[in-house]
């Protein structure tokens, strides 16, 4: 109903300009059967300021893709939401979405999946392993990808030693290397679940033990691990949760003993923009440039959520002050000004909107929200 409702939303808005100044040059948009969208005519890579045209790069298998979000923050309470995702494809296939990303696959222990225990163990609050295995089965008979939330940041253990959360179960059988891990998998510098590997190679995630990426072992397994989804279960494309808590390098090493880059893959790096007071800054290239910066460090392999333009568009869009769409060069202000082919644009997501409303785009404008990442460069997000 809320992907009808937007798609109906975004009809009405063709045909009008959702900004009253110029933000770039566009190509041909192609008539799709909700929307109308423009493919990039220069792609940039990473610079401090203003960066300098370069050829553009060999265009990806996802260059035209679209991608739904299948779930929201409080789908995991619906009886078997996967058999209504399944439910749906048919609409999915007529918006002419080319990708659908579905909920954290493994047992968890937060309802919504954010919390892995038993990454082996694919019954979740979403459903089932077999019904999982169908609905991944029927998505790819529709020729669209299944995209798997892949929460590895961290993980929660079993067992406490000395107080902590810290000793890690393996209870399922599987093939490949076990996951029964102990404090050794945890990364040393973790303040609450008292690990003794490797320091953290990005920021800690208090919630849970973070997990030593730096560690060959524990990287083999989680390989082994995401290599079972693609294999057994279908899987066509990683959604990377938390990507700031790990280093870009391993992003590349996991993609690309799997899926490989050339597929289509998105991490979530969440950047935070600059403010004064409550007045958003004009520039926003420091945002921009840690995106680009995490793209490069994962060898362009997986692209990236462009949080930039979802808060420039939506203050835009809220005061009415459509002179923030375009940078000091005259570009998109985010990131799809400067690396159209690795930003995914969208409105709202689980976490921005739905129930949880942390971040949330203005109800009222959402049809002209739509309307803009749908007309632009960019890999649009349809939440």
């Amino acid at each position: 109903m809320l992907v009808q409702q937007q798609a109906s939303r975004l009809q009405q808005q063709r045909g009008r300009s959702v900004s009253s100044s110029p933000v770039i040059s566009r190509s041909t948009p192609r008539a799709l059967a909700v929307r109308v969208r423009a493919t990039a005519t220069v792609d940039r890579p990473a610079a401090s300021a203003a960066p300098e045209a370069v050829p553009a790069e060999k265009p990806k298998g996802y260059k035209d893709a679209i991608l739904i979000q299948s779930f929201g923050w409080d789908s995991c309470q619906k009886k078997n939401w996967y058999k209504t995702i399944q439910s749906k494809l048919d609409d999915i296939k007529a918006l002419t979405a080319t990708h659908v990303w579905l909920p954290p696959p493994s047992q968890s222990v937060s309802d919504q999946g954010y919390m892995p225990g038993q990454l082996y163990n694919l019954s979740s609050k979403y459903g089932n392993k077999q019904d999982l295995q169908e609905l991944v089965a029927a998505i790819n008979e529709k020729g669209v990808f299944p995209v798997a939330d892949i929460v590895i940041n961290h993980r929660c253990a079993d067992e406490m030693t000395d107080g902590k959360w810290n000793k890690f179960r393996d209870d399922v059988s599987h093939d490949g290397h076990k996951i029964d891990w102990g404090k050794w998998a945890i990364t040393g510098n973790d303040p609450v679940f008292g690990g003794s590997g490797n320091p953290d190679t990005g920021d800690d995630y208090g919630p849970a033990p973070d997990l030593d990426h730096a560690n060959p072992e524990l990287r083999e397994a989680l390989k082994h691990w995401l290599q079972h989804l693609q294999q057994d279960i279908g899987f066509r494309g990683w959604r990377l949760d938390f990507v700031r808590g790990y280093g870009a390098r391993f992003v590349d090493e996991y993609i690309s003993a799997t899926v490989g880059g050339d597929m289509f893959n998105v991490g979530e790096y969440w950047t935070d923009l600059a403010w004064n007071g409550s007045e958003l800054e004009a520039c926003q290239d420091s945002a921009r440039q840690r995106l680009c910066d995490w793209i490069d460090g994962n060898k362009k392999t997986c692209t990236a959520f462009d949080f930039p333009t979802k808060g420039i568009l939506q203050e835009a869009v809220k005061r009415q002050q459509y002179w923030r769409l375009k940078d000091k060069d005259g570009k998109p202000p985010g990131l799809i000004g400067w690396w159209p082919s690795k930003a995914v644009t969208f409105i709202d997501n689980h976490d921005t909107g739905s129930t949880q409303q942390h971040w949330p785009f203005p109800n009222d404008l959402v049809g002209a929200g739509y309307a803009y990442i749908m007309t632009h460069p960019g890999i649009p997000c349809v939440f």
